[in-house]
């Protein structure tokens, strides 16, 4: 009996310790607390970004293009902005940008505040070209002005070969067909660039111009040149001739003038869709003999005619198959006349200096498509400008002329020094295209690559 119950004891015992270490167990987890890894998560400020000298990032930035029919006071009462306030901005910016300039196409920007729940306008930003820009800022007080980008010139060499034509030379150095229209006003009556040949070849050092360090903004000008033309070496250097405006022209290594009185053509970006020829046959009228007395340049509708050298207005009128039309007198042995215009600019007795624009490229008259007619009279009878020796332009002083030959000897030092890539073999030549279409591919039927 006492060995039954001291069994029993014994049990309770063993129960009870085990009880104990549980709770010890449980008072323990409940005493020490869990350790929980914290995740750090780390702050990062955004870069400043400033354009315009202005920090966006202290903005909502809102950019947009000018649209038909669009005008300033328009675009701010979009974005929140009353009328009263629209009217006393542009009072008091009215002295420094004038609101009417915006063009259609071109981009603008608005900067609107973050702590306003409708991002009212802060700042009008309208931007006419790649390089200026005019401000409106009307956050504080009222205040506009025009800025230009920081710009960074560049200067590249360049040297080529020509195996079908220049624009496809330039394309394999991956370089702008830009390039080819600016060598080709420099050698405009040096070098013929519609009757190249095989194995000329070329060498530029040239300008480039980036905005802001990085964006790329087009050639700005050519340096210098050298251009071989069946094998014989044409060099071109540009040099400043007036210091007071700033001009200046090319001119060749024994400081002649390149260029001539007359511009070798009266549209910017040409294409000769048709040559002055006296036999040409039209299978039109029966492939008779239809002589064309003027050279054909097609261009885009309202591209620019500009006048080929100084000169009288004598004829400005609509007349049959000439369309609309305008003839200069320059002197007493030289005329020229432009035909099918969509409109005229210049009356008759207007004095025109070279380059001014006297109309714009149409289909008035007879005609197929845009392109002015360009007709050239010597002593009263029309001949084909392209072969005529006409005079040169007004020649280096003989004061300037010791000086550029001083100006130029590290150039052509430098333009000498520039490698021509190996000549391609006679297997590897390509003979050169004689439509006028292959010669700047770019143009087609008469539109203009725009810088």
């Amino acid at each position: 009996m006492e060995q039954g119950r001291t069994r029993q004891l014994g049990k309770k015992h063993i129960i009870l310790v085990v009880a104990l270490v549980s709770l010890l167990i449980s008072c323990k987890k409940a005493i020490v607390p869990e350790i929980i890894e914290e995740e750090i998560v780390e702050v990062v400020t955004p870069p400043e970004v400033y354009e315009f000298g202005f920090n966006l990032n202290n903005y909502i930035v809102k950019r947009d293009t000018i649209r038909k029919g669009d005008s300033f006071g328009q675009i701010l009462e979009r974005n929140n902005i009353t009328y009263p306030k629209i009217f006393h901005i542009v009072e008091k910016a009215k002295d420094s940008f004038d609101i009417r300039t915006l063009q259609v196409g071109k981009p603008y920007t608005l900067l609107c505040s973050k702590e306003d729940s409708l991002q009212r306008p802060k700042c009008f930003i309208y931007q006419p070209n790649k390089e200026d820009y005019a401000v409106v800022d009307f956050q504080d007080s009222i205040k506009a002005y025009v800025r230009t980008k920081p710009i960074k010139y560049v200067e590249r060499e360049l040297s080529g070969v020509i195996t079908t034509n220049i624009s496809e030379a330039l394309e394999a150095k991956g370089k702008s067909v830009i390039l080819a229209y600016k060598m080709s006003d420099i050698y405009a009556w040096t070098i013929d660039f519609f009757r190249l040949q095989p194995n000329d070849r070329f060498k530029l050092i040239y300008t480039e111009k980036f905005i802001d360090d990085s964006i790329y903004s087009g050639v700005e000008n050519i340096k210098a040149a050298y251009f071989e033309h069946n094998n014989e070496p044409f060099y071109a250097f540009e040099f400043e001739t007036d210091s007071v405006t700033g001009y200046s022209d090319y001119f060749s290594e024994d400081a002649k003038h390149l260029r001539r009185a007359f511009l070798k053509a009266p549209v910017d970006y040409k294409r000769i869709s048709s040559r002055y020829n006296l036999r040409r046959r039209i299978a039109l009228y029966g492939n008779r003999v239809r002589p064309h007395k003027g050279t054909d340049f097609a261009a885009a509708r309202g591209t620019p005619i500009k006048a080929t050298a100084n000169g009288t207005v004598i004829e400005s009128a609509k007349r049959g198959g000439n369309g609309n039309y305008v003839k200069i007198k320059h002197n007493a042995t030289y005329s020229t006349q432009y035909l099918h215009m969509d409109r005229r600019k210049v009356k008759v007795g207007q004095f025109v200096k070279q380059g001014d624009i006297i109309g714009t490229v149409g289909m008035t008259g007879n005609t197929s498509g845009p392109h002015v007619c360009y007709r050239f009279w010597k002593n009263g009878r029309q001949v084909d400008p392209f072969k005529q020796k006409l005079p040169e332009a007004k020649p280096i002083t003989k004061a300037l002329k010791a000086k550029y030959l001083e100006f130029i000897k590290p150039t052509k030092k430098q333009l000498d020094a520039i490698k021509f890539d190996a000549l391609p073999t006679k297997a590897d030549s390509i003979p050169i295209p004689i439509h006028p279409d292959q010669v700047f591919p770019e143009i087609k039927q008469g539109k203009p690559i725009i810088k």
